[in-house]
C-alpha cells in the first residue's frame, strides 16, 4: 500500500507510517500516512524559515491565483474528498461532503481577500508628517488541528495563513491524516514555492511538542482539547509566541414555553446528535422550561426514534459511528457517570451492531439532571445529551451562563422579547435563535468566550488579527 508521506521543504519524504482505521468498519485501513519525527519537524520549521522573507513579499496576485485554484480543485472533487473524509472521520457522506465544500469556499473567500489587503494613511498631530498603518505577515505559523472536522479546520487556518504572507508548518490529527493531506497536495501542485507549507504528520507529543519547544516560530493556532491547549499556552510565555487556541464548549440550548415545538426539537437533536455529537458547537445542555418540558422530552424522544446509526457511507444514515474505540470509551464512561449521579437514562446509551464492525452508539438522551452534574459540566464529545428543567427565562438564562465554557449558546422562542434579551446577555462567542448551535457561515467570525477560546476569532476578515502584525510608519513631508 501506498505510503502518504511529510512535505517538507517541497520534498514529499518519510518511510515509517500509521495505517488510517474507518470507524464504520474497523477492518478496512483508509491508507498509510508518514510519521513524523522530531528532525522531521525541526526540518519543516527550517524550511518555513527560510521560505518566509520571499513569500512574505510574494504579490497578491500570486497568492490569489493559488488560493483560487487550491479551492476550485476541491469544490471539484468534493465528492471524492467528501468520501474520503466520512470514511476516515465518520461523518456521514452528505456531512462529509457540505464540510468539504465549505473548505472549497473558504479558500474563495481569502482568493478574494488576499486582494483586498489595504492599510491606512492618516495625517500626524504634528505638521509636515505622514502616518501610513499596515499590516505584514506575522512570520512562520504552527498549525495544530482536530480531528472532528478534517478538512474545513485546516482549510480555515492554511488559507488566512497564506493569504497575508505566512509560511506553515501543519500537524493534523493522527486520527484523520487523509483530508490534511490531500489539501497539502492541492496547493503544493497549484504553485506554492518550496517550503511555503510543510506537512509533518504525526504524534502530538513528538510533532507537537517539538513545535512547541521551537523558538521560531511566531505563532501557533491550535483547535483541540483545554488541556493540550493549556500546555500550547504556557510553552507559547517562553517563546513570547501569539497564539490563537478554540479548546471546546458545554453549549446550552434554551427551550421556552412559547416555542414552536417542532422548531425547538429539530434544532436540539440537530446540535446534540449530529456529526455523532463530536463537535465544540454541539448542544449537551437542553435547558427547559417547565410549561414545555414534558411535550418536548416526548417529542424528542420520539425523533431519536427515527434516527438510523450505521456506516458513514450508506444511503439513509443520519449518525455515524463515533470516531475511534477511545472516543466511544470516553462516551460510555459518562452514561454510565451520569446514571450514577441520578439522571434518568431516557433514550439510547447502548452500543449498537451493524453490517460492519465499528464504533457504533445509540445516541443519548437523559432527562432529571442539574447543572451540576458532571455530564453537564464536561464536555463529553459524543452523542450524548442532559435535559435540564427550569422554572422561567430567567432561571433559565442563568443555568446557561453557569459553565466555564462559552463557545455557542442557543434558544428557541417566539419571543421578540426573550431572543433579543438572550442575544445580549448569553454569554457566547457565538449566539443562535431557533437555530442549530452548530452550524455557522465561513466569512464571518468564529470563537467564543471563557474556556472556549483564548487570542483572536477565527475566518473571515477577522483572521487577519491572528496571522498579521500591524506596523505604524511615519514620514516627513
Amino acid at each position: 500500500m501506498t505510503i502518504y508521506q511529510n512535505l517538507i521543504a517541497g520534498e514529499w519524504t518519510g518511510a515509517e507510517a500509521v495505517e488510517n482505521i474507518n470507524p464504520s468498519d474497523t477492518k478496512e485501513v483508509v491508507g498509510l500516512y508518514a510519521s513524523g519525527s522530531a528532525a522531521d519537524t525541526r526540518n519543516a520549521i527550517a524550511a518555513a524559515k527560510a521560505a518566509f522573507p520571499a513569500w512574505s513579499r510574494s504579490g497578491i496576485w500570486e497568492r490569489h491565483v493559488i488560493l483560487k485554484k487550491a479551492g476550485d480543485e476541491i469544490m471539484a472533487r468534493k465528492d471524492e474528498l467528501g468520501a474520503l473524509l466520512a470514511r476516515e472521520e465518520g461523518k456521514t457522506l452528505p456531512e462529509a461532503i457540505g464540510e468539504t465544500i465549505r473548505a472549497s469556499q473558504i479558500f474563495e473567500f481569502f482568493a478574494g481577500e488576499a486582494l483586498r489587503l489595504a492599510g491606512e494613511v492618516v495625517p500626524s498631530v504634528r505638521p509636515n508628517i505622514g502616518v501610513e498603518i499596515t499590516r505584514e505577515p506575522l512570520g512562520v505559523i504552527g498549525i495544530i488541528t482536530p480531528w472532528n472536522f478534517p478538512i474545513a479546520i485546516p482549510a480555515w487556518k492554511i488559507a488566512p495563513a497564506l493569504c497575508y504572507g505566512n509560511t506553515i508548518v501543519f500537524k493534523p490529527a493522527e486520527l484523520v491524516p487523509g483530508c490534511s493531506w490531500a489539501i497539502v497536495d492541492i496547493l503544493n501542485r497549484a504553485g506554492l514555492p518550496k517550503g511555503v507549507l510543510n506537512l509533518v504528520m504525526g504524534k502530538g507529543s513528538i510533532v507537537g511538542q517539538t513545535m512547541l519547544d521551537s523558538p521560531d516560530l511566531a505563532g501557533i493556532t491550535f483547535t483541540g482539547s483545554v488541556g493540550t491547549g493549556k500546555r500550547v499556552a504556557v510553552s507559547s510565555i517562553e517563546h513570547n509566541r501569539k497564539i490563537q487556541l478554540e479548546m471546546g464548549g458545554k453549549n446550552p440550548m434554551v427551550v421556552l414555553d412559547d416555542a414552536d415545538l417542532s422548531v425547538a426539537v429539530e434544532a436540539a437533536a440537530n446540535s446534540a446528535f449530529f456529526s455523532t455529537g463530536q463537535r465544540c458547537t454541539a448542544s449537551s445542555r437542553l435547558i427547559v422550561t417547565e410549561g414545555i418540558h414534558d411535550r418536548f422530552v416526548a417529542a424528542m424522544t420520539e425523533k431519536l426514534k427515527t434516527l438510523n446509526v450505521d456506516h458513514a457511507l450508506k444511503t439513509g444514515t443520519h449518525i455515524g459511528p463515533v470516531v475511534d474505540e477511545r472516543q466511544l470509551k470516553t462516551d460510555t464512561d459518562y452514561i454510565e457517570i451520569g446514571k450514577k449521579e441520578g439522571a434518568k437514562l431516557a433514550f439510547g446509551g447502548e452500543l449498537i451492531s451493524r453490517d460492519t464492525p465499528g464504533f457504533y452508539l445509540q445516541p443519548t438522551l437523559f432527562t432529571e439532571a442539574t447543572n451540576q452534574m458532571r455530564i453537564s459540566r464536561e464536555e463529553i464529545f459524543g452523542p450524548v445529551a442532559s435535559v435540564i428543567r427550569v422554572k422561567d427565562y430567567e432561571e433559565a438564562l442563568a443555568v446557561a451562563n453557569d459553565t466555564p465554557f462559552g463557545l455557542s449558546s442557543g434558544i428557541a422562542t417566539t419571543s421578540l422579547k426573550h431572543a433579543t434579551h438572550f442575544k445580549r446577555n448569553a454569554e457566547a462567542g457565538m449566539v443562535m435563535v431557533n437555530l442549530p448551535t452548530a452550524g455557522v457561515d465561513f466569512h464571518v467570525p468564529f470563537g467564543g468566550r471563557k474556556g472556549s477560546s483564548y487570542g483572536s476569532r477565527e475566518q473571515g476578515k477577522y483572521a487577519a488579527e491572528f496571522f498579521t502584525t500591524v506596523k505604524t510608519a511615519y514620514t516627513l513631508a
